[in-house]
């Protein structure tokens, strides 16, 4: 077994040994850097420990830094696992950091560590959790262009009922100064949020408030329903499994899958 073939299975397979303890050593590392993030942004903290604070994450960005490169180096095909979902997330785990050196402020990002924390899902062989989160995304996608279309409708009647309570409101009510301002206001209640810094004081207005909240909980329904059909057709499908290309490092195949249909080689 080549350096590299072993190394693929560490990196790679949590399926082994030597890969879930590769694994869990790196879901610590991940939480300890989020930690050490939270800590720098508490002044009392920062103060008195900072320069431990950034010895400690610049430790942790060098492990992740040269475990990215070692992703790249052991897959056949570094270009397509680069591309994928998890080699961005690696990516953007490490960019903050050096990105930090230029812009301060943008250190903070590393916070997006927390997401590679998904691959908890794989280590403790949770693998339909993994599948069902693919099948979430799916369904999400499938329903972005009804989404697109329904939200362009809410707008379009928020645009609506903001000019409305605008002719109603606006010589009585100096919240209600400007169309924008009204149609903020039309937003906020048709979604139910209802902050209450904007409120109509006539008879008129009032009325036309309280069309705004029936058709809010109307309006709610629509895009779960969407989604909704979408989940139901992507989890009536098989099970993925969590098995690692080892051309290009992808995952999520059919049980019978011989080959990665993302890259086309031999499992």
């Amino acid at each position: 077994m080549s350096w590299k073939t072993r190394l693929f299975e560490i990196i790679f397979e949590a399926e082994t040994k030597a890969g879930r303890r590769f694994d869990l050593a790196l879901l610590i590392l991940i939480l300890l850097s989020l930690g050490v993030v939270m800590l720098e942004s508490m002044p009392g903290i920062a103060a008195r420990y900072g320069r431990e604070l950034v010895v400690i994450e610049w430790i942790i960005t060098l492990l992740f830094t040269v475990e990215y490169i070692l992703r790249l180096l052991v897959v056949k095909k570094p270009l397509r696992y680069a591309r994928s979902f998890y080699g961005v997330i690696d990516l953007l785990t490490i960019l903050p950091s050096y990105i930090g050196l230029l812009f301060p402020a943008s250190h903070f990002l590393v916070s997006i560590r927390a997401l590679r924390l998904m691959r908890v899902f794989r280590i403790l062989k949770l693998s339909h959790f993994v599948s069902e989160g693919t099948g979430i995304v799916l369904a999400l996608k499938a329903s972005a262009r009804r989404i697109g279309i329904f939200l362009s409708f809410v707008l379009l009647l928020s645009t609506i009922l903001g000019t409305i309570i605008y002719v109603a409101e606006n010589s009585a009510n100096p919240d209600f100064s400007s169309i924008p301002q009204s149609i903020y206001w039309a937003i906020v209640t048709i979604t139910t949020v209802g902050y209450g810094d904007i409120s109509p004081i006539t008879p008129f207005g009032k009325m036309v408030a309280s069309v705004v909240m029936l058709l809010g909980y109307a309006i709610i329904a629509v895009p779960t329903g969407i989604v909704t059909v979408e989940l139901s057709k992507q989890f009536g499908r098989k099970d993925k499994l969590t098995e690692s290309c080892p051309a290009c490092g992808l995952e999520g195949h059919d049980p019978d899958a011989r080959f990665c249909k993302f890259c086309g080689h031999a499992l």
